[in-house]
């Protein structure tokens, strides 16, 4: 199973129900106020990824090529590195700065911050920009 170095029991997840893709959701994500399972859930909704538990299976059929062949489980974005690094990537150039453009976010502060609140950085941006190209 290659998911992004990390092994995923999907069908052991607790699946929650998404929140709306809005502002006060994307706050949550970088205030840490939502867990990691559930933004990693968010963002493999919006990538396409469906998971069908009957068939302890995922339906990749929404999901872009470039995404279903780097990865046809999705991976956990919060541990994984290259999984974040493509994420990041998939930002076009346009969409890059609207972390601080629409949010007015500044970033964290030196000693509060790891690769986990990085991480979660990198999902809002990613859903910023997609926001934005369904505008």
């Amino acid at each position: 199973m290659d998911n992004g170095d990390v092994a995923i029991d999907y069908a052991s997840l607790d699946w929650l129900e998404l929140p709306p893709l809005d502002t006060e959701t994307i706050w949550a994500i970088l205030n840490e106020s939502i867990s990691d399972l559930q933004v990693n859930q968010i963002l493999w909704h919006y990538l396409g990824y469906r998971y069908q538990p009957t068939e302890n299976a995922w339906d990749l059929s929404q999901v872009a090529p470039d995404w279903r062949e780097s990865y046809p489980t999705p991976p956990d974005f919060i541990a994984s590195r290259p999984a974040t690094v493509k994420l990041t990537r998939s930002i076009q150039p346009e969409h890059k700065q609207l972390l601080k453009e629409q949010l007015g976010f500044k970033g964290y502060k030196i000693g509060e911050f790891g690769p986990r609140q990085t991480r979660r950085a990198t999902a809002v941006s990613w859903l910023l920009a997609y926001l934005a190209d369904r505008v």
